[in-house]
């Protein structure tokens, strides 16, 4: 068998020396891949084009009953790799060249790879990278939701614990071959989410929909909360916002809470809850954009009874403004028309 791989790699090789010798400048194969004799990684795996003609080399095959993928893998996927924009990263880090065009070939692939374990390396980059997986992750999450087929529902959980999986890796800085299995793998990483090779086994024992969705919920929940802990501490003194724009806001948005005290007035929960839904969604964004602290509006909601939901608007509403003027900013009220045209002829 071994003999055979050889043989494999040398027949590759002088088919680029022969036929693509200025249009390829990797052979590339991937260590630690292969599994009882899969043929995977072996032996070889992809190869990197220098010129559009060199895409002719990719071509697939089954000798003895193992399948090859003699497939391309462009400079710019590689440099995508090294970023972490590309999931297959042992495709990078696990790399072994078996043939190169050129010494400086071999230099540009070998910055990549240092490129790639220097960005594992960086705290906040691998933190912004875990989030985007999640996103992902939470995204599929949704679609489940809507899903009741069974293969659709335990390929969804698959999907969502493979990237929340990356994330953790990466946040460990390193990364998955996830080819023997994921619980090994997993459980070797030092730094885990509460319960996430637990939560996974019971992914592989689960045996309805509703369970699968249950479990994918209590990954994702886990992973967000593991994933909090290295947000990156902020450098330096955060700079003040303009609480002249937090003014403008007020203002405009001073009709809203009108409406939420008249519709609580008569009892309205339809047309309170519309509107109270509105300013939550702004309070969340001005809260975190000038450091209000959490501005809960809606957890008193109760369509049986209104009072609370007022009260808490107007508690909000006085929060809001005692901020403004804190800053030195004056808010343009007038109490009649007449007022307004005599302070702005």
């Amino acid at each position: 068998m071994k003999e055979q791989k050889s043989k494999l790699t040398e027949w590759v090789i002088n088919k680029i020396k022969n036929e693509y010798a200025d249009d390829v400048a990797l052979l590339v194969a991937v260590e630690g891949v292969s599994v009882n004799g899969d043929g995977h990684g072996q032996p070889f795996d992809y190869f990197v084009p220098a010129t559009e003609r060199g895409n002719e080399l990719s071509q697939t095959f089954i000798i003895d009953g193992v399948g090859n993928d003699l497939y391309p893998r462009s400079w710019e996927r590689t440099r995508r790799t090294a970023d972490l924009e590309d999931l297959a990263t042992l495709c990078l880090g696990n790399a072994k060249i078996l043939y190169s065009r050129s010494k400086e070939d071999e230099e540009k692939f070998e910055k990549l790879r240092e490129r790639l374990f220097e960005n594992l390396a960086n705290g906040g980059f691998v933190y912004k990278k875990a989030l985007e997986n999640l996103d992902v992750a939470m995204d599929l999450y949704k679609t489940m939701m809507f899903e009741d087929r069974d293969y659709k529902v335990r390929a969804l959980t698959g999907f969502i614990f493979h990237y929340l999986s990356v994330a953790v890796a990466f946040l460990n800085g390193t990364y998955l071959i996830s080819h023997h299995g994921l619980i090994p793998e997993i459980t070797n990483l030092k730094n885990l989410p509460e319960h996430f090779a637990e939560y996974y086994k019971a992914v592989l024992a689960a045996s309805s929909t509703g369970e699968l969705k249950s479990l994918a919920h209590l990954l994702i929940s886990s992973a967000r909360q593991f994933i909090a802990k290295y947000k990156p501490a902020e450098s330096g003194e955060k700079p003040i916002p303009d609480f002249t724009y937090l003014a403008d806001w007020y203002q405009e948005l001073r009709t809203t809470w009108n409406r939420i005290y008249y519709h609580c007035k008569t009892q309205n929960a339809d047309a309170a809850f519309d509107d109270a839904c509105n300013l939550q969604n702004e309070l969340a964004i001005v809260s975190e954009e000038f450091s209000l602290g959490e501005m809960n509006l809606l957890g008193c909601f109760d369509s049986s009874d209104l009072k609370p939901l007022a009260q808490r608007a107007e508690k909000l509403e006085n929060e809001i403004t005692a901020a403004i003027e804190k800053h030195g900013v004056t808010i343009r009220r007038y109490n009649s028309l007449e007022e307004f045209l005599a302070k702005n002829p």
